[in-house]
């Protein structure tokens, strides 16, 4: 049995528990693809990372990440977790103030100053309009009137997320799921809170691994997102996202363009830390 340092970090957290926790095993090394799997299974988290040297000489780090039944090639709160982690555990970027993460998505840019850590949203593997007949079945399984649906599209960069443009917030506070309907893809919604609401958007995410679960705050669903609704002119450059709020949580998601990139960025706090035995 092998020790390795272990931190579980509060996300996207605006109060204490109140965003989206991930497992982050600080030195990775010696710990096989079975032993990940299992790891993150056993934590019941929606994902585990694991911290290895980095290969690319740009990178400071790289790291794996893994959901309950799979790895996957980018994904956002693990990447500020992580990011985190690696710096709460001592390590020193190249550069101050910046982090570059390498991952299956390739490499990944940091900005870090205090608790605040933000990633450059990757670019899209798939955008355009969802086909008839699957938006149909969306629409059904988000057991919505489709009269408050303003658009759908893909918005994937790597999770496989469809997008859904929702008439306001109480809307998709109000939306009540069918699991088989939704089984099988990745959804996420989106609608305007009325000025003075607690940030401009409240998003919700929808996963499917054995079931489908709601994910309380979701760095690579607001990524797509902002790059889909500034693009098309409906978001503003720079906007705060709500999420979580269904679940009993309070994740915060801050979303800003600088020139050609869109920022994704929150707070991160470590809430365990410990070894974790292999």
């Amino acid at each position: 049995m092998r020790q390795h340092r272990f931190q579980q970090v509060d996300v996207f957290a605006s109060v204490p528990f109140g965003g989206n926790p991930v497992a982050v095993v600080i030195d990775g090394g010696g710990v096989d693809d079975a032993q990940m799997q299992a790891f993150t299974r056993w934590t019941n988290l929606s994902e585990a990372t694991f911290l290895l040297p980095p290969r690319s000489p740009r990178a400071d780090y790289r790291v794996r990440i893994f959901t309950v039944d799979r790895e996957l090639s980018f994904a956002g709160h693990p990447t500020l977790g992580s990011a985190h982690a690696w710096l709460q555990a001592g390590g020193v970027p190249a550069r101050a103030g910046e982090l570059v993460q390498e991952c299956e998505a390739g490499l990944i840019d940091i900005r870090h100053a205090g608790a605040d850590l933000a990633f450059a949203a990757p670019p899209l593997l798939r955008t355009g309009p969802v086909a008839e007949d699957l938006a149909k079945r969306i629409v059904r399984g988000l057991r919505v009137d489709p009269s408050r649906v303003q658009a759908m599209q893909w918005v994937d960069n790597g999770p496989g997320w469809i997008g859904v443009l929702l008439d306001s917030a109480h809307t998709v506070l109000e939306v009540g799921i069918d699991r088989d309907e939704l089984r099988g893809f990745g959804v996420g919604i989106i609608g305007a809170h009325a000025d003075g609401g607690p940030a401009a958007y409240e998003v919700r995410a929808f996963y499917s691994a054995d079931d489908v679960f709601e994910d309380p705050v979701t760095g690579s669903l607001n990524a797509s997102l902002a790059q889909w609704l500034i693009g098309a002119g409906i978001a503003p450059p720079r906007y705060r996202a709500h999420q979580g709020t269904a679940m009993g949580r309070a994740g915060m998601v801050e979303v800003a363009q600088d020139g050609e990139r869109i920022w994704i960025g929150g707070a991160c706090v470590t809430r365990i830390e410990g070894v974790a035995n292999f």
